[in-house]
């Protein structure tokens, strides 16, 4: 038996920066007869970016927002939440660890139910919240859903605890619906999350960083002519910075966060930005090699503007940027300063340094696994950049086991198809420039090479691929402009791999169009 509790208060908003959520409804908790827990049910809807032209279609799946919570009774639940507490730590007990984690257990309400004539009414301790996204089903990518375990913290996003985000392991894809239910112990907030959040606040704090460490005359990074600049401005005003470093004859360009919603990118330029710079201690022997190979130029982020809207993959007017990098269709001009400022603007300074190494970083909704894509079929693929990309992915497995080259977007079926995403970034500077260029993708699953179930593929992780990339570079560089066979060197592991997107996952549906994580052709 229930009664609705006028007590408990539950408040959704997404106003952070890079939030995200529609509520749609929200029950009232109804409290339990024993008095000590309650439930409620919030409906959401995820809200989409701004309509793309190119590919006609609203793109959606990201989201983020907060919980706040008040009214519960935490004066009476300060010794069992400290006991939970013990709990998680001890992991003496399955069903007690998993709801001291925030995972939810009807036990307690059932247990109410049963006894709760028994029961003093000393006031609400749990509330149980089930939390629907109702409009999951039409989102860019549904198929992404199963296996999805959402993200959360208890933890402030300023400054932000990336050990603190956690993975509900209730989450689950019914009848359309993304749902998952989550106990609130304490009064205060819950952030809820696709993959943790990068804030613009924290994007500055990257760039103060790195410029202490640059302005400093005699810092750890000065005998390397370190640089940061302005390229341009987006739509909104926003800075694209650029961060450029290293005394080499090697050109080397590294690009994060094309779609604004794959956050894990811009943690990984973090983790590759602190480690060349130095922000977190000296330069280790590796890096310093890597630095007199090398001019790199680093953007960490690339579309600021859809970063704070909380867009998926869009920037402020609707432009998928990793479509704008040259006009392939008669009807739409790319990039321009009208519509796409960012990829003109590092597309114009691309031009006058050259580039030699091409990178840019993203996260794929469906596959649970880091893999790497590259220009293959276009024009300028042939046996030196299909060995040198073999060689790549090789290394990067021997420095981080989260990457493989098994799993990943199969090729075009032809040159042909190739040929009509020649505006892809990859593929247009691999072949602007004749060098090896690749997408790097990260899950925002759980990375099934090193399963974590507790947290997933995490910030954590992202920033340790990010430092790891140092070490492929390192191992790269002299085969970059090698001539003649140089790959008959190479052991049988830096072969190159034909990759395939099937694995096995209960409810996996490969998508029929799956080239650069492309959502439909375009429809002229």
């Amino acid at each position: 038996m229930a009664s609705s509790s006028p007590m408990v208060k539950v408040s959704i908003t997404a106003s952070h920066d890079g939030g995200n959520i529609e509520v749609i409804s929200q029950t009232k908790p109804e409290i339990y007869s024993g008095g000590r827990t309650a439930k409620c049910t919030v409906t959401l809807h995820v809200k989409p970016d701004v309509y793309t032209e190119l590919e006609k279609i609203a793109h959606m799946q990201y989201f983020s927002f907060r919980t706040f919570v008040s009214g519960l009774n935490t004066t009476i639940c300060c010794g069992e939440e400290a006991e939970k507490e013990a709990c998680v730590d001890s992991g003496e007990d399955r069903e007690e660890k998993e709801a001291c984690a925030g995972i939810v257990n009807d036990k307690g309400a059932e247990d109410d139910e049963e006894n709760g004539e028994k029961e003093e009414n000393n006031g609400i301790k749990l509330l149980t919240v089930q939390y629907v996204v109702a409009n999951a089903h039409a989102v860019s990518y549904p198929e992404a859903w199963p296996g999805t375990t959402i993200c959360y913290s208890h933890a402030s996003l300023e400054p932000c605890d990336d050990e603190s985000w956690r993975r509900n392991l209730t989450t689950k894809y019914v009848d359309g619906k993304l749902t998952w239910s989550q106990i609130h112990s304490a009064n205060g907030s819950t952030f809820f999350s696709y993959w943790p959040p990068y804030t613009y606040n924290r994007h500055l704090k990257l760039i103060a960083d790195c410029s202490a460490q640059i302005s400093t005359r005699v810092g750890i990074c000065s005998d390397y002519n370190p640089v940061i600049e302005s390229l341009g401005n987006t739509l909104e005003g926003r800075e694209i910075e650029c961060i450029s470093i290293g005394n080499g004859k090697l050109t080397a360009w590294i690009q994060h966060r094309q779609h604004p919603g794959e956050t894990m990118a811009e943690f990984f330029a973090e983790g590759f930005l602190h480690r060349l710079l130095g922000v977190d201690g000296e330069l280790d022997e590796t890096t310093k090699n890597v630095l007199e190979e090398y001019r790199l130029h680093i953007v960490p982020c690339m579309c600021p503007d859809g970063a704070v809207l909380g867009h998926l993959r869009t920037n402020s007017v609707g432009a998928n940027q990793n479509r704008e990098w040259a006009t392939v269709h008669d009807d739409y001009e790319a990039p321009t300063l009208e519509r796409s400022p960012e990829v003109h603007a590092v597309l114009t300074k691309m031009d006058k340094t050259g580039v030699d190494f091409f990178l840019d970083v993203h996260g794929d909704e469906e596959l649970p696994y880091v893999f790497l894509s590259g220009a293959e079929k276009t024009p300028v693929w042939g046996d030196r950049i299909k060995h040198l990309h073999g060689y790549f992915i090789a290394c990067f497995q021997r420095a981080n086991s989260d990457v493989q080259k098994q799993i990943g977007y199969p090729p075009p079926d032809s040159e042909e198809d190739a040929l009509k995403y020649m505006n892809v970034a990859t593929n247009q500077i691999s072949n602007r420039f004749n060098c090896l260029g690749l997408t790097l993708e990260m899950p925002y699953k759980d990375c099934e090479t090193n399963p974590d179930p507790e947290k997933g593929f995490c910030p954590g992780r992202a920033k340790q691929l990010g430092r790891n990339l140092v070490e492929v570079l390192n191992d790269v560089y002299p085969h970059l402009r090698a001539e003649g066979e140089f790959w008959s060197a190479f052991s049988e592991e830096d072969e190159y791999v034909v990759p395939t997107d099937t694995f096995k996952e209960e409810g996996f549906v490969m998508l029929h169009k799956r080239f650069y994580s492309d959502v439909r052709e375009h429809d002229p």
